[in-house]
């Protein structure tokens, strides 16, 4: 009897594995296999906006960790990032390399907002997920129309009403002089500053002027600028740009409330540049812990950032605040794909990074990365800070981003 019993549970337990792996059926997209999940990015490692470079180094130092711990859920990640030259056209040329012939899971990470409109119907239309877009442009974030695109830094719109909103409390009759980049990403910080300031808009600003990321130097436009006799400046301008203008105003005895948008807040990329001495008093906004704060050198989170950059990106600056960037996006990628398990297919990819409730290393206090199926924003809160000659001094509230 006893026998009898042994053999049927035998064959209960033979019947159970023969189900069994119905059931944790692994799913697999394009460039994903049991050891290897591969995924690209373009970056612009030559060219004006060059200095951004160093984030696709940082994203694949983070994955060269992750990779020495064993991968995510065992498997290896393969990045092939490649240089675009922050030149559209050059853009879906590789692009075009990395869906057809590389065949990669997704794409990561990619920068530049007029680099990625020029990919995001193709991306699209092809299913492939176009995740964390290294821009802030408002558009990343519309889940109806572009199910497949999501950007994670807080958006250039609502960065530029959170300078608006502090002007109307602090500097009511400011004069302002803006300078933007002639593109989507310049576009849309000035919609969301002018939006900020509502209807104030037209009488507080004196002078709107633009540039060509073709152009050698835009010290015409801040001579123009100053003399429109504006007393406050508002700066959307890549690094190189960015510390042309610091450089060029103090040169010429500018001297206007600074504001300068977060994506060239680099102490190393843009304010060494330009000259330290000659960036005092500059304002930004942050959402991530600056590696030139000191209040963050005894930070787990900072003391943790500081050793991976020492093995794993020795030659990458400790000031540069992309470096931070870089680190804290491909730990939220890394995240998604823990989440994906073994249905690491291209919807699933996009599911799970539309379920986010994660605490990305180097994020300041009280700001996490959080969206939803219907929220594509993963980060919405920033913080003013003001820059005192050796690193940004943070003032004030967070404030969120809606």
């Amino acid at each position: 009897m006893a026998h009898t019993t042994h053999a049927a549970a035998a064959v209960a337990i033979a019947g159970l594995l023969l189900i069994e792996p119905a059931f944790a059926q692994k799913k697999y997209g394009p460039g994903v296999s049991d050891t290897t999940i591969t995924i690209g990015q373009t970056m612009p490692y030559s060219g004006p906006a060059s200095s951004y470079g160093t984030i696709g180094r940082a994203d694949a130092a983070y994955i060269a960790m992750i990779n020495d711990h064993g991968g995510v859920n065992g498997r290896k990640i393969n990045l092939i990032s490649l240089d675009d030259g922050y030149s559209p056209p050059k853009t879906v040329e590789q692009m075009r390399k990395l869906v057809e012939e590389d065949n990669i899971l997704l794409d990561f990470n990619s920068l530049g907002t007029p680099t990625n409109t020029a990919i995001h119907k193709y991306l699209n239309h092809n299913k492939v997920p176009q995740l964390f877009v290294a821009t802030g442009a408002t558009k990343w974030g519309d889940p109806k129309h572009f199910p497949w695109t999501m950007g994670w830094q807080p958006t250039y719109q609502t960065e530029g009403h959170i300078f608006a909103k502090y002007l109307l409390q602090h500097k009511p009759d400011a004069k302002i002089g803006i300078l933007y980049q002639d593109d989507d990403y310049g576009k849309d910080y000035v919609k969301g500053f002018k939006d900020g300031l509502g209807a104030k808009a037209s009488q507080m600003i004196v002078k709107e002027l633009s540039y060509e990321t073709t152009e050698p130097t835009i010290d015409s436009q801040i001579i123009s600028l100053q003399a429109s006799g504006a007393d406050v400046f508002f700066d959307v301008a890549i690094p190189k740009f960015a510390a042309q203008a610091i450089s060029k105003a103090y040169d010429i005895g500018w001297k206007p409330l600074h504001f300068l948008n977060s994506v060239s807040s680099s102490v190393a990329a843009t304010l060494k540049p330009a000259g330290l001495d000659k960036s005092v008093g500059i304002v930004t906004a942050e959402y991530l812990k600056d590696p030139t704060d000191p209040q963050w050198q005894n930070d787990p989170a900072r003391k943790q950032w500081a050793e991976w950059m020492k093995k794993y990106y020795p030659d990458g600056d400790t000031a540069d605040a992309f470096n931070v960037y870089g680190y804290s996006v491909t730990a939220t990628l890394i995240q998604v794909l823990k989440q994906c398990g073994d249905d690491l297919t291209r919807e699933n990819v996009m599911k799970q990074a539309a379920h986010l409730n994660f605490a990305a290393p180097m994020l300041l206090p009280d700001i996490k990365v959080q969206t939803s199926a219907t929220d594509f924003f993963p980060i919405q809160q920033m913080q003013l800070a003001k820059f005192d000659g050796k690193t940004w001094v943070r003032f004030g509230d967070v404030l969120a981003m809606k």
